[in-house]
């Protein structure tokens, strides 16, 4: 594969489009490879980078099935879970702490429940 063509911001041709505009159409990239970059440029920092696909190779969106739709709400489950106190924190466990609030910080908890 050689060099990848480059566009600038919002002036890509008609037949490319990033992965959000391929979801946004329910379409997906189906394996093909990235076939051009969109580069936005930005003040004092590199430019920002966007991979482009054919959308005439674009494959339709998969259709949600009932074992994936169960193993998602597993997945999610599992990540609102805390691996300390084993209760359902109501939130999705943020990974800088590992745990729930009330575990990562015990001492705020008490103190609140003595207020």
């Amino acid at each position: 594969m050689g060099a990848l063509p480059v566009y600038r911001w919002r002036l890509a041709p008609d037949g490319y489009a990033t992965r959000r505009q391929l979801r946004a159409r329910d379409l997906r990239p189906g394996g093909q490879e990235v076939a051009a970059q969109l580069e936005r440029p930005r003040r004092r920092r590199p430019p920002l980078l966007a991979y482009l696909y054919r959308v005439d190779l674009a494959k339709p969106v998969r259709p949600m099935t009932e074992a994936r739709r169960a193993a998602l709400a597993k997945a999610n489950a599992a990540r609102r879970t805390c691996p300390q106190c084993r209760r359902d924190a109501g939130y999705v466990i943020p990974a800088s702490l590992g745990t729930c609030m009330p575990c990562a910080y015990p001492e705020d908890s008490d103190s609140m429940r003595s207020a």
